[in-house]
């Protein structure tokens, strides 16, 4: 069966214990992929006044709106998989070396993938501080 080419996720998210420390290290580890904190929403789903507001308990990230939230609205240790597309391979690198030095844990140095992996698959991987797998991916043509 053939994908629509017109099928794409628009967002997803997931559970995090601490906000604010999610929110540092995702703030940090993801704008080496060009994304960056667009919204902040509070416990009753309003928007937030800023990164220090009381009642944070979201903040969604992207270029253009929000693709990735983190949040303390969905469930916690389910120890969620998200890979993020990097324009190029320096991108991916940044990533893990910019998750580690902000509190992220190795889980896959920057490097080509075999093994089930298509051809020019070149990603890294790094935990979270909730334990979450996070990706950044670089599909050679």
């Amino acid at each position: 069966m053939t994908q629509d080419p017109n099928w794409r996720i628009d967002h997803t998210g997931i559970g995090v214990a601490d906000i604010r420390a999610a929110a540092r290290f995702y703030d940090a580890t993801l704008a080496t992929l060009g994304l960056r904190p667009l919204m902040r929403i509070t416990r009753s789903f309003g928007a937030a006044t800023s990164a220090d507001d009381p009642d944070l308990a979201g903040v969604g990230y992207g270029a253009d709106y929000p693709i990735f939230w983190i949040d303390l609205f969905h469930p916690l240790g389910v120890k969620q998989h998200t890979a993020f597309r990097a324009r190029i391979r320096d991108e991916v690198q940044a990533f893990h070396a910019t998750a580690l030095a902000v509190g992220g844990r190795d889980n896959g140095a920057p490097g080509p993938r075999t093994g089930g992996y298509p051809s020019g698959y070149f990603a890294a991987f790094v935990l979270d501080p909730d334990g979450n797998n996070i990706e950044a991916v670089f599909r050679e043509p």
